[in-house]
């Protein structure tokens, strides 16, 4: 079987930097907070570009957290792309608010920013664009919108570390941005992990609070939080592939390239890196006129794949009454989209064997 992604793989190739990494937060018995979260946070924030990087449990609670913090709350609107994990719609519901879906763009997967000025009213206060599989949203035309209507921006990278828009990384447009270190993300931990990034010394110092029960110092609780704490053995995996993930990036950059050139099928489009956008292919979707057909081929040679999503957000059950059946364009890609097996050791030979048994489909 060619997997999907192999984590095992990754692993041997610093194995003596990630054990010497485990073995020493074991050590030292400093699990919960300590100078390992301190020391990630404040690479993760240099790397970014950005003066305040948060560390919390997973990429679920930064949007909550980050939402609260902003000041969202019940009978306030939340612009959200159709397609997307439903990570990003029930951080908006947790805080009270309402999401508001938006039609994406059919070639780039990512929300159509022509569409969102058609649905906000006087309760929207925030937009969450989704770097969806890697692709940068058009952050200039979304934080122009944003600051001619006094909303909020807060970005969802969840699938995105290191993508970029026109030279600027994601994550520094708006307000504050989320990030997920879920283990297959691009940069993934050993377990849930997450983490929030902001310019605003405020939020910073807010959200750090809600993520560690309202405390800044141990027993001084400013106000009700929660437990949402990147722990230590986390942040010191973490702190030892962050090294590496300019030079994974540019991996994964490679082998979607190699695909590209090498999957020639008139019933497969290949995935399309937008104008200005760095594409970092967290995901190698691309999208089949006969998905059925494509799938029990890879079935029959042994190929992983998945899809990513096979239902739009407004199409879930916890939606649909109000929404479903708007949105042409996610309802329609959500019935050809299907992901390839991508990572960053993935053999060019693997990857030709893939390509030719998608060129043969017909």
């Amino acid at each position: 079987m060619i997997p999907f992604v192999d984590l095992k793989a990754q692993y041997f190739s610093i194995k003596d930097e990630i054990d010497e990494a485990i073995q020493r937060v074991i050590i030292n018995s400093s699990f919960i907070g300590g100078e390992e979260v301190k020391l990630f946070e404040n690479n993760f924030a240099e790397w970014l570009g950005i003066d305040y990087f948060i560390g919390c449990a997973n990429g679920t609670d930064s949007i909550e957290i980050l939402l609260k913090g902003l000041g969202i709350g019940p009978n306030d609107e939340v612009i959200v792309p159709a397609l997307s994990w439903i990570s990003t719609s029930e951080a908006v519901t947790a805080v009270g608010a309402k999401p508001i879906f938006v039609d994406i763009h059919k070639e780039y997967f990512t929300i159509n920013e022509d569409l969102i000025e058609d649905v906000i009213t006087p309760n929207t206060k925030a937009i969450i664009p989704v770097h969806l599989y890697g692709q940068s949203c058009n952050m200039d035309k979304i934080i122009e919108i944003a600051n001619r209507h006094g909303l909020k921006v807060l970005e969802d990278c969840a699938q995105a570390h290191g993508a970029m828009w026109n030279g600027q990384k994601v994550g520094t447009f708006g307000q504050c941005s989320s990030f997920s270190f879920f283990p297959g993300k691009n940069l993934g931990a050993y377990g849930d992990a997450g983490g929030m990034a902001t310019n605003d010394p405020n939020l910073a110092k807010y959200i750090r609070m809600v993520a560690n029960h309202g405390q800044i110092n141990k027993h001084e609780h400013e106000i009700e939080g929660r437990n949402s704490r990147l722990d230590a053995m986390q942040a010191a995996i973490l702190n030892v592939k962050l090294k590496y993930l300019d030079i994974w990036t540019e991996a994964r950059r490679q082998r979607a390239k190699y695909y590209i050139d090498k999957i020639k099928n008139e019933e497969i489009q290949n995935p399309i890196e937008r104008e200005l956008s760095k594409h970092v292919f967290h995901l190698f979707v691309i999208k089949c006129k006969n998905r059925k057909l494509v799938i029990e081929i890879l079935n029959k040679y042994k190929i992983s794949h998945s899809i990513h999503y096979p239902v739009p957000l407004p199409n879930l059950k916890p939606y649909f009454n109000e929404n479903g059946g708007k949105f042409p364009v996610a309802d329609f890609v959500t019935k050809e989209i299907l992901s390839l097996p991508l990572f960053p050791e993935l053999e060019f030979e693997t990857i030709d064997l893939i390509a030719n048994v998608l060129t043969d489909i017909h």
